[in-house]
């Protein structure tokens, strides 16, 4: 008796193997295809089409208006000390793929020390869109450049424009910024056009409210606030902290 259970044993567990064999002959195609039909899909989910007729000159959207000669300035408080942000509007020449760029001059310093220094390249297009095409990144330490890291160029290694200030923004919709598989891949969705907003620089109300992120930095969520014919004036983590908000706004007479 025990001899034939083992029979039986044996030739069950032949089968099995059978069949086991048989499943991955169907399945693991099967899955193969579908990872590689996946990996496909990602590549060509964001393509965007860019034609040089498509841009205009200058920046002029309603919520991110940016007018060469024009500096803004931010502060906010870090757990290292005083944490200071000056834009300008530049007039400089700068072109990425046959379009001319605005170049908007970003400077931080923390506790009045220069901490990176970078030049950003923007563009409009005929729609409204205000398209994000690459920037020039750098870190100091010291008065010492120390990592050019996060730099990138449409056009360049794979990279590709991304959409900072969509034409016509509504609640729900979610954008990439810039895409530099890797290294630059920032995202933003809008969450509000009512929002209410109180910085150095005044108090606003019907701003537009994002909340931005960045796949590669799990934990860095944080909203922005966009004022009508004003632009950006706060930024706040939305895990908690201190936030950066507008203190001035100059322009050049």
């Amino acid at each position: 008796m025990k001899t034939k259970r083992r029979g039986l044993y044996i030739v069950l567990g032949i089968l099995a193997l059978v069949v086991l064999f048989l499943v991955l002959l169907v399945v693991y195609p099967f899955l193969a295809s579908v990872q590689q039909a996946t990996v496909e899909t990602r590549q060509e989910v964001y393509s965007p089409e860019i034609n040089t007729e498509d841009f205009v000159s200058g920046i002029a959207h309603p919520y991110l208006s940016f007018v060469p000669g024009t500096t803004f300035v931010y502060e906010g408080l870090t757990d290292e000390g005083t944490e200071r942000t000056v834009v300008i509007v530049t007039d400089e020449a700068k072109t990425v793929l046959g379009i001319a760029m605005t170049v908007v001059w970003d400077r931080v310093y923390l506790n009045g020390e220069l901490i990176e220094n970078t030049k950003d390249w923007y563009a409009q297009d005929t729609d409204g869109n205000v398209w994000y095409f690459g920037e020039d990144s750098k870190e100091i330490e010291d008065g010492v450049v120390v990592s050019s890291e996060g730099s990138w160029e449409s056009g360049v290694d794979g990279a590709l424009p991304g959409i900072v200030m969509q034409a016509d923004p509504y609640v729900g919709q979610v954008y990439r910024q810039e895409y530099y598989a890797g290294e630059a891949e920032d995202m933003a969705e809008v969450i509000s056009l009512e929002a209410d907003v109180a910085v150095a620089y005044g108090s606003f109300s019907g701003c537009l409210q994002t909340r931005d992120w960045n796949p590669l930095e799990p934990g860095g969520e944080e909203y922005k606030y966009y004022c009508r014919d004003v632009g950006l004036v706060y930024e706040v983590p939305i895990s908690g902290g201190e936030g950066v908000e507008l203190i001035s706004v100059e322009t050049a007479l």
